[in-house]
């Protein structure tokens, strides 16, 4: 006789979406609310592909690559003593690889204004974890960037086209260096130095370690270094383009120590690097090397990061309320049960304002990019990129691990369901682009000097005007009084020399109020069109949690239909 328990199983596997972004709708009404109708249906037919690939192809071949003996080797030799630093990857690998750079998310960036096409690309894939190709793909996205803004001609010819190909079998990509094992998040002290090649300007050979070497397996490496006679600090780190191969076809004078053995993102090769007098091309000026890191590569790598974060809580949302509407426990769905449907709600109301934060980011940066933005815009970005790669990591810890409380015992099961694979990836995410303390320096440092925080919150009280719907004219009420109390307090901690210890409840409070002011503009904009999704009763618990300072859940009678609501919504919106 079958086990009635395996055969839930069974229908749970087969009756989920078979396409990340037809299930998504969420992330449908986002997008066409800020691309409009025409813009959207342009772009949809890719989206919609590339959601049916990930749940499916590369679903399974990041699965199958990720099984313990299919992780990345290095083999350092051929097998007649040739030395090739070389990485052997899985089949499984390069399945995943070609369907996601042949979806055209980088080729994309061959013209301006598609961030967020990228970031809803990126989003999509994530849904698989890192799965060895997101920081991959983030890297190269920022050497495009620096490539197509600071390179001399001839360097840019040479090594931007082979970055924007859609051609896996020929493309290439991209890795940066920066870590060292002295420095760590202190860039300044770093050590390893760079020589100018007499004769040949612009061409520099470099010497030193660099510790922490993410996607060892590139064929262009962007990294820092110390020229010379260079002075101390960051300020005296200049930008270097690293080839693989040299035009012999011979390794470029550098060997792979080892390879980093992760907690996550295990099917993404890292490495310790030694560099023994590397060919290197200068990338912008010397004395810019730093700044153009940061503001070019380190800050696309850190939206990219953000929307990252925002695919694995999509994910974990989407397993988790798909398991809890198929597992029956004392004669009922366990969707049913009040204690669950406050876990999944939990959840959804982490994901969707961590989606919204990251998409009018995306946004934006189309904006700037375009040549649309305002000074204030420019501002909001300086701030906001830190702001929400701090916060978009923690979040997505954190919806992992209540989405593996639902699955109860089968959530520690590797080979059950992904959650355990997304969750050790969400750890490394953390610390990629910028520990929490970090941003958050970055941000008060920012605050301080440049006053960011005025401009910022104009931006929100910008953001509040623009709500329409008269039934939302309570909640509009409610944050412009908080932005009241964040700009007091924010006043008092910056006139405090020890204001600083206080950083991250800082940039908790900033992040609250922004992505308050980003999920009441989208359900504004859903009201106003017409669409029904569970956002509204979300918009209801973000604010209760971390916006209504007196509220409590007990003496609110109408906590447990609105989780129910919620939990309703979804299964009719999502699954």
């Amino acid at each position: 006789m079958e086990n009635p328990g395996r055969h839930s199983l069974y229908t749970w596997l087969n009756t989920k979406p078979d396409n990340f972004f037809t299930a998504d709708y969420n992330l449908q009404h986002v997008l066409r609310m800020y691309w409009g109708a025409d813009q959207f249906e342009h772009h949809q037919e890719r989206l919609a592909a590339f959601g049916h690939t990930g749940a499916t192809t590369m679903n399974d071949a990041a699965h199958i690559n990720d099984r313990i003996g299919n992780h990345p080797r290095l083999e350092r030799y051929t097998g007649i003593g040739e030395r090739t630093e070389q990485i052997e990857f899985h089949p499984s690998y390069h399945t995943a690889g070609r369907a996601a750079y042949e979806s055209g998310i980088l080729s994309i960036q061959s013209q301006p204004g598609n961030t967020l096409l990228q970031s809803a690309l990126f989003y999509l894939l994530a849904h698989n974890g890192e799965m060895g190709h997101a920081c991959p793909i983030a890297c190269t996205a920022g050497l495009i960037l620096v490539l197509q803004q600071k390179a001399e001609p001839m360097v840019r010819e040479r090594f931007l086209p082979p970055l924007l190909s859609q051609d896996y079998d020929q493309l290439q990509h991209a890795a940066q260096f920066l870590t060292e094992v002295q420095g760590g998040s202190d860039v300044g002290a770093n050590i390893c130095r760079a020589t100018p090649i007499e004769g040949q300007p612009g061409q520099w050979q470099i010497h030193g370690e660099k510790w922490f070497c993410s996607n060892i397996n590139a064929d262009q490496l962007l990294m820092t270094a110390r020229p010379d006679g260079a002075q101390e600090g960051t300020r005296g780190l200049g930008l270097f383009l690293v080839p693989r191969q040299l035009d012999d076809g011979s390794v470029n004078h550098f060997h792979i120590r080892r390879l980093k053995n992760k907690i996550g993102t295990r099917t993404m090769a890292s490495a310790e690097v030694d560099f023994e007098g590397a060919l290197a091309y200068q990338i912008g000026p010397l004395e810019e090397g730093f700044k153009n890191a940061v503001e070019l590569v380190l800050n696309t790598s850190r939206y990219l990061n953000a929307m990252a974060c925002c695919g694995l809580m999509a994910r974990a949302l989407l397993e988790a309320r798909s398991y809890a509407a198929h597992r029956q426990a004392f004669g009922h769905t366990i969707d049913t049960y009040t204690l669950v449907q406050e876990n999944l709600a939990q959840m959804a109301t982490t994901t969707y304002a961590n989606l919204a934060s990251s998409c009018y980011l995306a946004n934006l940066i189309d904006r700037i990019t375009t040549d649309q933005a305002t000074e204030r815009d420019q501002a909001v970005h300086r701030l906001l990129v830190n702001l929400n790669k701090y916060a978009t990591s923690i979040a997505a810890t954190q919806v992992i691990h209540r989405g593996i409380e639902i699955f109860g015992g089968n959530g520690a099961i590797e080979d059950f369901s992904i959650l355990p694979r997304l969750y050790r990836d969400a750890i490394v995410l953390e610390s990629w682009e910028g520990t929490h303390n970090v941003l958050c320096l970055q941000m008060w440092r920012d605050m301080e000097k440049y006053q960011l925080h005025t401009p910022f919150l104009v931006h929100i009280e910008a953001m509040v005007s623009t709500i329409q719907a008269p039934s939302l004219s309570d909640m509009c009420e409610e944050i412009r009084e908080e932005l009241g109390r964040v700009r007091e307090t924010i006043g008092t901690l910056l006139r405090d020399k020890s204001g600083q210890a206080h950083a991250r409840r800082m940039a908790d409070i900033l992040i609250v109020v922004s992505q308050t002011a980003y999920l009441l503009h989208e359900v504004d904009w859903e009201i106003r069109n017409g669409e029904t999704s569970p956002k509204r009763d979300l918009l209801t618990i973000y604010m209760n949690q971390h916006l209504r300072h007196t509220y409590d859940p007990i003496k609110d009678y109408d906590y447990a239909t609105r989780l129910e609501r919620i939990v309703k919504g979804c299964r009719t919106t999502q699954n």
